[in-house]
């Protein structure tokens, strides 16, 4: 049996429930056969992915209320993919990624949680490429710019995975990456604008910082 606590919790996002498992707390931790340390996740940051953030809750409504049929999408770094499981229920072409080696097992478990057919996943590791990703018309991802490094690497993933008419939808909770990371979307060929956000989560954590807008 894994060695770590789950609880199950249900989210609402625009007036629709969905019924999330997740790690019970961020001190979780179990590596077995040490895959996540193999792809560079320290016992520190284990536990991230398998926790609903605030800023993933923003990401989620916001989709939630676009229009993208007709759209490819990829969500990056999509943890427990709340925002894929939203837009999957709202009959959309999404996949999720991420390369942590828990992710697919805990987003195939909350699909069957909420009688959803299975969502596409593939590896997502922003230091190497995907051929099998291919490209996408949007590309959505929340608090993705946690290391000083991910400005260059996200940046640079995104335009791998992206059509040539692109839009990116990026929510950063203020982790101070965010201009490196604009220059680089720039120089790349992107237009972009911000709006703010402030929120709280059920749990009474305040999140606040912008929604990132590129588009090319």
């Amino acid at each position: 049996m894994p060695d770590y606590q789950l609880k199950n919790e249900t989210i609402t996002v625009n007036h629709i429930d969905y019924e999330i498992r997740s790690l019970k707390d961020r001190q979780q931790f179990y590596d077995a056969g040490q895959l996540a340390e193999a792809v560079g996740i320290s016992s520190a940051t284990w536990s991230l992915f398998g926790v609903v953030w605030p800023s993933s809750r923003v990401l989620a409504l916001r989709v939630s209320q676009l229009m993208l049929e007709g759209k490819r999408v990829l969500e990056i770094g999509c943890g427990l993919a709340l925002s894929s499981l939203v837009l999957h229920r709202m009959g959309m072409d999404i996949t999720a990624s991420d390369y942590h080696p828990l992710a697919q097992d805990f987003l195939d478990e909350n699909v069957r949680a909420n009688a959803l057919p299975p969502i596409p996943y593939q590896v997502g590791n922003w230091e190497t490429d995907n051929p099998l990703l291919g490209g996408f018309d949007l590309i959505i991802g929340s608090d993705v710019l946690y290391e000083p490094a991910m400005a260059m690497t996200v940046a640079r993933f995104i335009d791998c995975q992206s059509n040539d008419d692109v839009e990116v939808i990026i929510v950063d909770p203020n982790r101070g990456n965010r201009a490196r990371f604009t220059r680089n979307m720039i120089a790349q060929g992107y237009s972009h604008h911000f709006e703010n956000f402030e929120v709280t989560s059920p749990e009474a954590e305040r999140c606040k910082g912008r929604i990132l807008h590129f588009r090319r």
